[in-house]
């Protein structure tokens, strides 16, 4: 039974020609699990949104969207509210109230329940997601997991018969999202919950979708299994979004294999031992040798964000070294984000050390701290913008540079060439999705002319087409000998971009090694491509190293490829 019809939808925001949807149709049956997937801008989020006549944005609407048969604008509000769940990308954002236990209740009551059923389905929600222990703490002090787990259990209590996910693992460590995601196969499964979820991250989607839903420039570019999506890509050997496939089928494809493309890492695994022999088990590696010169050091700094607060980071000690790309991972709460804020002199430590360019950050003038020198790029990029457009937004960074006219136009049009946002210089930055956000604030802080550059989770919400062209920016910048620290919940594009990785750990850096070797020793915080070859090949960390490898032993009939 269909629980989700679109006929012939196309929408336009106010004052915008160009249809940011152009004739979806699709249909959806009660039960099934359809991913959502495309670049940056194509349109996922507002299809969503519309699905979901609250979140509806303003603009011109063409075509249907049924529920059940019935309309979505004529829908009751009271069946709206209650049986159409939606999950935002920030897990903050959603969050009304101070307590665990009245968020749970909180829908609810604002559905006009009876106090009985609310405390039973509230406790049965603790129960199940496991929130028992938490369960009077204040929202505030929840990690970023537990926030958009609370978030999901509260949308569960009102009992949806469809749940609609807006990127709910963008700012997840990878451990929380791959449980967030069992959680959402768990019901999808169990209680035969219908859910549509947009993501980029697609690792552990795709082997329980029952649908993929790929879109290009607002329109339905693919619609149907996962290994019907892989026949697709096989087809369209050239299409940028194959980048975004999950490893084992990535892999799978660029070896040419015949038949079915594995969807998990057990089946690819079980692909290559069974075709490919191991005599050659690992690859060079790429040394690491640092400059002379250390652009950012920590001694020994201790931080905490209140008096009586436990410490952030304690005795944290670690340096990054002049053109390097450093990469920090861990747990959400565990300090990365102070990290990058104590380097820029946004917070102090009360005890240590920050040192840039071997001086104490507290001694730098305001200007010579910010100006040609060091930069941060936030997490929410929203934080950045203060004028009506981009190009407004940029020209004012281009005057305190202190361009001429002729300069700034040069360096706007160059830098929105490079992260190919020139169509969205006269756009307002809030009406851009999370990802062209994302590249605006990224282009407004080199302007800036950083010696250097703090990213803190730079590929969240963009696709997999947007992080080679972010890989490729930083390369360039890192060869001009400027220095970049990443904080990323992102494993692939850290074992990608980075020249050395960083683990934070209850306060301190627990472990700084190269990518090779920090991911081949992992077990969870490491890419799908080593848990493939792990066991055949050595730190093979990479879909183009497990390639690579399989190529130079050959098939095991003898046949090299």
């Amino acid at each position: 039974m269909e629980i989700l019809q679109i006929k012939d939808l196309s929408f336009s925001y106010p004052q915008s020609e160009k249809h940011v949807l152009s004739n979806i149709n699709l249909s959806v049956s009660a039960g099934e699990f359809v991913v959502v997937c495309g670049e940056s801008g194509c349109g996922k989020s507002t299809l969503l949104r519309l699905i979901k006549k609250e979140l509806s944005p303003y603009g011109k609407t063409q075509g249907k969207i049924l529920y059940n048969g019935t309309e979505i604008e004529k829908l009751d509000e009271r069946e709206s509210a209650a049986q159409i769940g939606f999950i935002l990308q920030n897990p903050e954002s959603q969050i009304v109230t101070d307590r665990v236990w009245h968020e749970l209740a909180f829908g609810l009551e604002s559905l006009g329940c009876d106090d009985k059923v609310i405390r039973r389905r509230v406790a049965e929600m603790a129960s199940y997601f496991g929130i028992e222990e938490w369960f009077h703490k204040k929202t505030a002090e929840l990690s970023g997991g537990q926030k958009q787990l609370l978030n999901l259990a509260s949308v569960m209590a009102m009992q949806p018969k469809i749940l609609l996910l807006d990127e709910p693992t963008a700012q997840l460590d990878p451990i929380a999202a791959a449980n967030f995601i069992t959680t959402l196969n768990k019901l999808n499964r169990e209680t035969g919950l219908t859910v549509v979820i947009v993501e980029h991250r697609l690792e552990e989607l795709f082997p329980i979708a029952d649908k993929v839903l790929i879109m290009r420039d607002g329109r339905n570019e693919f619609f149907g299994s996962p290994q019907r999506c892989a026949a697709y890509f096989s087809q369209n050997p050239d299409d940028p979004m194959k980048a975004a496939l999950p490893s084992a089928m990535r892999i799978f494809s660029q070896l040419e294999g015949g038949g079915e493309a594995p969807l998990t890492v057990k089946d690819c695994r079980e692909y290559i031992a069974k075709k490919y022999s191991n005599r050659i088990t690992f690859l060079e590696e790429k040394e690491f040798f640092p400059s002379n010169h250390k652009s950012i050091e920590f001694k020994d700094v201790f931080f905490r964000y209140g008096k009586d607060l436990p410490d952030v980071l304690k005795s944290a000690s670690f340096s990054v070294y002049k053109g390097e790309h450093f990469c920090i991972l861990g747990g959400n709460g565990s300090g990365k984000t102070t990290a990058l804020s104590l380097a820029s002199r946004l917070l102090k430590p009360y005890r240590g050390k920050v040192l840039i360019d071997g001086k104490n950050v507290r001694d730098y003038a305001k200007n010579e701290l910010y100006v040609n020198n060091i930069t941060l790029l936030p997490q929410n990029p929203q934080t950045l913008f203060l004028e009506k457009t981009v190009k407004e937004d940029w020209l004012e960074t281009c005057c305190i540079m202190k361009y001429s006219s002729s300069q700034a136009q040069s360096k706007i049009q160059e830098l929105a060439d490079i992260l190919g946002i020139k169509h969205l210089l006269d756009m307002h930055p809030y009406d851009l999705s999370g990802g062209e956000q994302q590249k605006a604030a990224l282009g407004k802080v080199l302007l800036l002319n950083p010696k250097i550059l703090l990213l803190d989770e730079p590929t969240k919400g963009i696709d997999a087409c947007s992080k080679i062209k972010l890989l490729q920016i930083l390369q360039k910048l890192t060869k001009k000998e400027i220095t970049i620290i990443t904080v990323t919940h992102d494993v692939e594009f850290a074992a990608q971009s980075a020249d050395r990785v960083g683990m934070l750990f209850d306060g301190q850096f627990v472990s700084v090694d190269t990518p090779v070797r920090f991911f081949s020793e992992n077990s969870f915080y490491t890419t799908a491509a080593n848990r493939i070859s792990r066991g055949i090949y050595d730190g093979a960390i990479l879909c183009e190293q497990v390639v690579e490898l399989c190529r130079l032993n050959g098939t095991k009939d003898g046949d090299c490829e």
